[in-house]
């Protein structure tokens, strides 16, 4: 009777004690996970079919720099994490939460990407940052309401900080002459965005990019070595899509990036011209590490 009483005792003592720390480990887990992801909008793929009034859009030159929210206390990226922007960076902010896109100017993509990856913030190189303001997530109205409330809310509040011109066009042709101009001084593209459109958190079909090719991300599954001129170097990345496509980039490499290839399991960004029959990307070419998303993979390798 003793033995098991002492049995029944010490068996409890053990369930207390696994209960303990199961508790103990989720609230440590919690602790350390990032912040909440801020609810952001984001674009849809531009359509012509949304477009035809094309006098209800305004227009936008689409920067190549990273997202970022302000919300109304602190810097954070499309995920949540923080971006450690020297103090004196933000300290002339407005109170209201922000959407825009950190930018060091055209084609400096990898610089801003890697400004915003350092644990603790170049000071100098922050000089030269903009965060670029195209959006208000909580101010109420249309935004065309929105963008006057930012010109008005931002002007002379901070070196740092910029509105995103909107301008408006009279057609088509003059939307695609504007597009042609900007990509041949170094831009990656247009923003369309419905004047009357609310601030909506999901993909929204009123805000729209249009580029002279697609873009998107895959992750790296493989490394096919090269032939001929490449011998002995990367001759193409095996990636997959979120989607669990499958297929192979040759292209759009520099020289170090074939010795010194993106390593399994990283996720980058590629260009192509539209989806074959078997719906895989056209000429698809690789343009550059993306560090600073996650997209959701389904489990299909």
């Amino acid at each position: 009777m003793a033995l098991t009483t002492r049995s029944q005792f010490l068996t409890s003592a053990l369930g207390q004690c696994l209960v303990f720390f199961g508790i103990y480990g989720l609230l440590m887990a919690v602790s350390y996970a990032n912040p909440q992801a801020p609810k952001i909008q984001l674009a849809t793929e531009y359509s012509r079919e949304n477009s035809d009034r094309i006098a209800e859009f305004f227009i936008s030159e689409k920067l190549d720099g990273v997202r970022g929210y302000w919300d109304g206390k602190r810097l954070v990226t499309r995920q949540g994490n923080p971006i450690l922007a020297p103090i004196w960076f933000t300290a002339d902010f407005p109170k209201s939460p922000m959407d825009g896109e950190l930018w060091l100017g055209r084609g400096q993509f990898e610089a801003i990407s890697g400004l915003i990856r350092q644990t603790s913030p170049n000071e100098s190189d922050w000089q030269n940052v903009r965060f670029m303001v195209f959006d208000l997530p909580e101010a109420r109205g249309s935004f065309e309401a929105r963008y006057q409330k930012m010109q008005r809310l931002l002007v002379g509040k901070s070196i740092y900080l910029q509105v995103i011109e909107q301008v408006s066009v009279e057609n088509i042709d003059a939307l695609y002459q504007m597009l042609d101009t900007l990509v041949a001084q170094g831009a990656e593209g247009l923003i369309l965005h419905r004047r009357s459109a609310l601030y909506t958190p999901r993909r929204n079909p009123n805000l729209m990019k249009l580029k002279p090719y697609f873009d998107a991300e895959a992750k790296v599954i493989g490394h096919i070595a090269g032939k001929g001129q490449f011998a002995g170097q990367m001759g193409a990345l095996r990636v997959q899509t979120p989607d669990g496509r499958i297929f192979s980039i040759g292209t759009g490499f520099t020289l170090a990036e074939r010795q010194h290839p993106p390593a399994i399991g990283t996720l980058i960004t590629y260009k192509y011209l539209g989806l074959t029959v078997n719906g895989l990307p056209r000429f698809a070419s690789y343009l550059r590490i993306r560090a600073d998303m996650t997209p959701e993979y389904k489990d299909k390798e």
